[in-house]
């Protein structure tokens, strides 16, 4: 839509540009007959509707983004403790999205790159561990993978013993750890 009202400017003032000009122009404050100034309209609205295509975001990495990723997806890993004691493969494949999600938000950027090669290296040994059917270098993988990654489970409120967020865009909001002390 934006496109085509564009294109529509720009033949209406190419077409302006083209057509005769009066021989007597007349004088104006700023020196400018109708066309000209049509034209330059046409050409300002022009660049601001490719405006919008410029802007790019930055990825938004921050503590709290990082915080975030860790409470959400390290919550998740930390659960399948019972699974992967248990030897349910079927349990921990289905939450390998929560391995991904984990690595690449707690370690953004370069200067996280050598501990989130390290976590993927280990997020592979665990699913190799899975391909294989080997519960013993499953529950290897898994304890290696949470105690060099730090992954901790978020704690379990109630409003009673204790507050576990304090707006509605904190991560803990709809979790375990989701309990608000109300009046």
């Amino acid at each position: 839509m934006q496109l085509s009202l564009v294109t529509v400017f720009l033949a209406v003032s190419s077409a302006a540009a083209f057509a005769p000009a009066r021989v007597e122009m007349p004088s104006t404050a700023l020196n400018m007959d109708r066309r000209a100034a049509f034209g330059q309209i046409a050409t300002a609205g022009a660049v601001l509707a490719g405006i919008p295509s410029i802007a790019s975001a930055d990825g938004a990495v921050s503590k709290q983004t990082i915080t975030k990723a860790r409470g959400l997806y390290g919550d998740r890993i930390a659960s399948l403790k019972s699974a992967v004691d248990a030897g349910d493969f079927a349990a921990v494949a289905e939450e390998k999205n929560a391995f991904i999600l984990f690595n690449s938000g707690a370690y953004p950027g370069a200067k996280n790159k050598p501990m989130f090669t390290g976590a993927v290296k280990d997020t592979n040994k665990i699913f190799a561990a899975i391909r294989s059917g080997d519960k013993a270098a499953l529950q290897s993988a898994y304890t290696s993978y949470v105690s060099t990654n730090e992954i901790t489970a978020l704690p379990i409120l109630s409003s009673e013993n204790g507050q576990g967020y304090s707006m509605d865009f904190d991560y803990k909001n709809r979790g375990k750890s989701g309990a608000i002390y109300v009046r």
